[in-house]
């Protein structure tokens, strides 16, 4: 069973974008109540689709450079990349049906 990884912002550029699998980059706070709701529906994104989608977990305030550079402005926040381009872009509380609906648009 696969878990997200934990990043930091000088590790973003190698798993992130360089990245030769899609990738979910998942922006949270340890303050954020919608974060605590969100994250097991994280935790299940990265082990059903670890056969094809790298789940990464970014903790913003921790990590500035990255939050300003991908326009993060509420948390939880989803950035979803693609051949090192970012693809699509989330941020509030997700269901995990919905998060099932939007994974399965980024990597089929």
């Amino acid at each position: 069973m696969s878990s997200p990884v934990t990043i930091t912002d000088s590790q973003f550029e190698a798993e992130v974008v360089q990245s030769e699998t899609p990738v979910l980059a998942y922006f949270w706070a340890t303050w954020c109540g919608p974060c605590r709701l969100v994250s097991p529906s994280i935790d299940w994104a990265a082990a059903e689709y670890a056969d094809r989608l790298k789940v990464v977990k970014l903790e913003v305030d921790a990590n500035p450079d990255t939050v300003k550079e991908y326009k993060v402005e509420g948390v939880p926040a989803l950035r979803f990349f693609k051949n090192g381009q970012l693809v699509e872009s989330r941020e509030g509380a997700i269901t995990k049906p919905k998060l099932g609906e939007l994974i399965d648009s980024v990597v089929s």
